[in-house]
C-alpha cells in the first residue's frame, strides 16, 4: 500500500538521499510528455509549466511532447512512442489508470523513470504528484451544501468519465452529500473538462426550467456563470476551480457567491521537478505526493479579502491563478506565461 507524503516530507525524503546520486551535466536530459486533453485551460496551464520548468532547471535538453485529445488507447500508444524515443522520464498524465498500466510497466522496465501528475495511477513502480482530488471535491461541496442550508437540489457537473479525478472527486462529492441528505442531485452530466461541451450543458438544463439552489462543477465554472447571467437565471451559488476567469467573477458578478477550489495546473511543473530529482539520485523513500486544495470563498468578508488578493486578469480565464507551487517550481510568472521550453 503505498503512503501519502506531505510536499515537505517528500523533499526531506529526498534530501536525505541526495548522496546517492550526482547530477547530469546541464540540459542532457530529455523529458516525455503525455496528455490527452486540449483545449482546456488548465491542462494547457499544465504543459506550459512542464516546459517553463524543464527550460528553468538547466538540466532538461529536450522535451518530447504527446499533447493531443484521445482516449486511453491512444495514451498507450503515445508513450509506447515515446519509450521507444529513448526518453529519459515520463511526465503524464493519466486518461485512464489501467487502460496505460502496461505502457508505464514497460517504460520502467526499460530505465525510464515514471511520474503521473494531476490524477492517480496503478502501476506501483510509477511517482505520483497530484492535487488531492477527493478532499478538493469534499471542500467545495460541503460549503456548497451548507450555502444551500442543508436542502435542496443540486446540479452535478462532473469532469471526465473513466478518468482517475473524476473517480476520486466523485468520493469526496458523495462522502459531503452523505453528511447533508436533504440535498438532492437534480442532474449529474460529465463536461469532459471542455467548456463549449460544459455551457451547452447548463443552456440545456436552464432550458428545462427545473429548479435547482446550487451548482457544483468539476473546474469548468466561468461560463457556467456567463450561461446564468445571459440566461437571466436565478443566481444560486456556484463551486468551482481557481481560474482566473471564475475567481474574477466572484469579485465582480452582482449576486454570485461561490468558491473557487484551489487546483493549480503548475502541478505538471512539479512532475517535472520529480523526475529531475529521480534522475539526479534523489529518489524518495515513498512515491506518492499530495498538494492540498484551499477553499476561497466570496460569502465572508475575509473570503473576499482572500479572493482580491489573487485574482490576476492577466492570465487566460481558463488557467489556474496558482501558477506555481513553493518548493516544486522554480519558473517566473513570465516564463510559464511564455510556454517555452528548451530550445524553443
Amino acid at each position: 500500500m503505498k503512503r501519502h507524503l506531505t510536499v515537505a516530507s517528500l523533499l526531506a525524503g529526498a534530501a536525505l538521499l541526495a548522496s546517492a546520486g550526482g547530477s547530469a551535466a546541464a540540459g542532457k536530459y530529455t523529458i516525455g510528455i503525455s496528455n490527452t486533453v486540449q483545449g482546456n485551460g488548465w491542462r494547457e496551464e499544465m504543459i506550459c509549466a512542464m516546459k517553463a520548468q524543464a527550460l528553468a532547471s538547466g538540466e532538461v535538453g529536450k522535451l518530447n511532447i504527446a499533447h493531443r485529445n484521445t482516449d486511453a488507447a491512444g495514451q498507450l500508444e503515445d508513450i509506447r512512442n515515446l519509450i521507444s524515443a529513448k526518453v529519459d522520464a515520463i511526465v503524464v498524465n493519466p486518461a485512464d489508470p489501467a487502460g496505460i498500466k502496461a505502457g508505464l510497466e514497460e517504460a520502467t522496465k526499460a530505465g525510464i523513470v515514471v511520474v503521473a501528475v494531476d490524477q492517480a495511477v496503478t502501476e506501483p513502480s510509477a511517482y505520483i504528484i497530484s492535487n488531492n482530488q477527493e478532499q478538493y471535491a469534499y471542500l467545495g461541496a460541503k460549503w456548497l451544501f451548507q450555502q444551500m442550508g442543508g436542502k435542496g437540489e443540486v446540479l452535478y457537473m462532473r469532469g471526465a468519465a473513466g478518468a482517475s479525478a473524476d473517480s476520486d472527486r466523485d468520493k469526496g462529492f458523495k462522502k459531503a452529500l452523505a453528511e447533508f441528505p436533504d440535498v438532492k442531485v437534480a442532474q449529474e452530466v460529465f463536461t469532459g473538462w471542455q467548456q463549449d461541451q460544459a455551457k451547452q450543458q447548463i443552456l440545456s438544463f436552464l432550458a428545462t426550467g427545473t429548479p435547482i439552489n446550487g451548482i457544483w462543477t468539476s473546474g469548468i465554472d466561468n461560463v457556467i456563470v456567463d450561461a446564468l447571467v445571459e440566461q437571466q437565471a436565478p443566481m444560486v451559488p456556484v463551486v468551482g476551480a481557481d481560474n482566473a476567469g471564475f475567481v474574477g467573477q466572484l469579485s465582480s458578478v452582482k449576486g454570485l457567491v461561490g468558491a473557487a477550489v484551489t487546483n493549480p495546473g503548475s502541478i505538471g511543473g512539479a512532475g517535472v521537478t520529480l523526475a529531475l530529482q529521480i534522475l539526479d539520485g534523489k529518489k524518495p523513500a515513498q512515491q506518492t505526493v499530495r498538494v492540498e486544495p484551499q477553499l476561497w470563498e466570496n460569502a465572508t468578508e475575509e473570503g473576499k479579502a482572500k479572493l482580491k488578493s489573487v485574482v490576476d486578469p492577466s492570465l487566460s480565464p481558463e488557467w489556474p491563478v496558482s501558477i506555481s507551487i513553493p518548493d516544486w517550481t522554480t519558473y517566473t510568472k513570465d516564463q510559464i506565461i511564455a510556454c517555452k521550453g528548451p530550445g524553443e
